[in-house]
């Protein structure tokens, strides 16, 4: 059994134990094990991009055979949401493969991978493949530019769970900015979204003397302009209605309303990284939304923004046993149960509030107005997120190369909002003084909290050569 020790406890949250320490100490016990052999994991995807990670497990017998697969399973639920792919291969050890393909079935652990990664993000339901050292897939993956075209007059959008934003923008310049409450999560008629994402480019584009490209931001997985995964469509179940007006939704506006206008959406976290890519002239760019959900993006030390996913609301960074649960997925211990207003109102109670059934945006506004007011039952909260967040930023830095780490979203806002990146460095500096010396964390600054992301979303397009 793996029990590690933090040197900061959470001062809400006790029993938090840091996926980073765990593996630390998984890889500790691999040192002093004889047995202790390689293993090879591919995630691959249709069109042959292939994420690959080698690791070392200890002997696959007795008592490690439960630590082995916890430790490999959560890793490679780690991939799915932060790089994404549908076919695992796994080389090395053909029990453990075997042991986790029963994870990914319509009936097992993580049906909801099987189901929303695999089939509703890449076109098959995820398969586990046991196969040899020799014959597993090579690493393959592409890092592409996206945005920093500025020129022109551009649309920049972002839709969030509480209101859908909008700008019109004129050669970088914030010319109109808009902000609409709406309610789209557990809307059952998709025609809702589609008339409110129209309205939103409607009201930028009257400020505007023509239209030369569209870029927008939104929470879920968008490839090819296609909506693939999104919590914003959540409440539509309807298999056949899904796949006939959502996942084409974006392409159906353009086509009726902006027809041959260049248009581009992506994952908010991707533009959020984007925004401070551009705002601080810096790469190597991790950006994290706390809002409604954890949003999270990359841009690489190239500046490139890249084929992963980066959906780590969804990948666990907490590996205590019968952690907090994830309502929508149904996992335990995830970021979305964390760093969003879903880990403030989890909190809440332990921290002396007692909101009811109040909604949890509501929640959020509650201890945000405690936290003005100097209660220390908010700081308390902010404190442990902050700490958890600590040791989820030294997590992160195993699957990404991070040197300016922006955090924004509701959950941020306020004072509250520094007591959390002060708690999460103080345990990188305590605990990960090498990441302490990489890694500046901070917030955008006005500028970009106003215009930033609006900007960044409008520049994704590139423009037509003109003749």
């Amino acid at each position: 059994m793996i029990t590690p020790q933090a040197k900061i406890t959470p001062v809400l949250d006790p029993d938090f134990v840091p996926a980073v320490l765990w593996n630390r100490a998984f890889e500790e016990k691999i040192s002093s094990d004889p047995g202790a052999h390689d293993v090879e994991i591919a995630l691959c995807r249709t069109d042959g991009t292939v994420f690959r990670r080698s690791v070392r497990v200890l002997n696959h017998e007795g008592e490690n055979q439960a630590t082995n697969i916890k430790y490999i399973e959560r890793l490679i639920k780690f991939m799915l949401w932060g790089l994404g792919g549908s076919q695992i291969h796994i080389a090395g050890d053909d029990a453990i493969a075997a042991s986790l393909s029963e994870f990914y079935t319509s009936e097992g652990r993580q049906r909801f991978d099987w189901e929303i990664i695999g089939n509703g993000m890449f076109g098959e339901h995820i398969k586990v493949i046991a196969c040899t050292l020799e014959d597993i897939p090579a690493e393959n993956n592409a890092a592409a530019p996206l945005g920093r075209h500025l020129e022109g007059c551009r649309i920049g959008f972002d839709l969030g769970g509480s209101d859908r934003k909008c700008a019109a923008v004129m050669d970088g310049e914030v010319v109109f900015s808009e902000e609409v409450p709406w309610d789209p999560y557990f809307q059952s008629d998709p025609s809702y979204q589609y008339e409110g994402i129209v309205d939103s480019l409607r009201l930028a584009a009257e400020h505007l003397p023509r239209v030369d490209a569209i870029g927008g931001s939104s929470a879920g997985i968008y490839i090819n302009n296609d909506v693939r995964v999104a919590s914003l469509f959540r409440g539509i179940t309807d298999k056949d209605l899904f796949g006939e007006k959502v996942r084409p939704m974006f392409k159906n506006i353009m086509a009726e309303e902006y027809p041959g206008i260049p248009f581009e959406v992506i994952n908010d976290g991707e533009v959020t990284a984007l925004a401070g890519s551009i705002s601080m002239n810096t790469n190597a760019v991790l950006g994290v939304a706390m809002g409604t959900s954890e949003a999270v993006g990359y841009v690489d030390p190239q500046g490139n923004v890249t084929a992963q996913i980066n959906e780590l609301a969804f990948a666990p960074i907490d590996y205590r046993e019968n952690g907090p649960v994830d309502e929508w997925s149904g996992d335990e211990g995830c970021g979305v149960q964390f760093f969003s207003q879903q880990g403030v109102a989890r909190l809440a109670p332990a921290a002396g509030f007692d909101f009811g059934d109040m909604p949890f945006p509501e929640q959020l506004v509650e201890v945000q107005k405690a936290m003005a007011d100097g209660d220390e039952r908010a700081a308390k909260i902010y404190q442990t997120i902050g700490t958890c967040f600590g040791y989820a930023i030294a997590h992160y830095a195993d699957f990404y190369d991070i040197e300016t780490l922006i955090i924004m979203g509701r959950a941020t806002s306020g004072p509250g909002g520094q007591i959390m990146i002060d708690s999460a460095e103080d345990v990188l500096k305590l605990e990960f003084p090498a990441l302490a010396e990489k890694i500046n964390i901070t917030q955008p600054d006005e500028k970009m909290k106003r215009h930033g992301q609006a900007v960044a979303a409008a520049s994704l397009p590139a423009l037509p050569p003109t003749s």
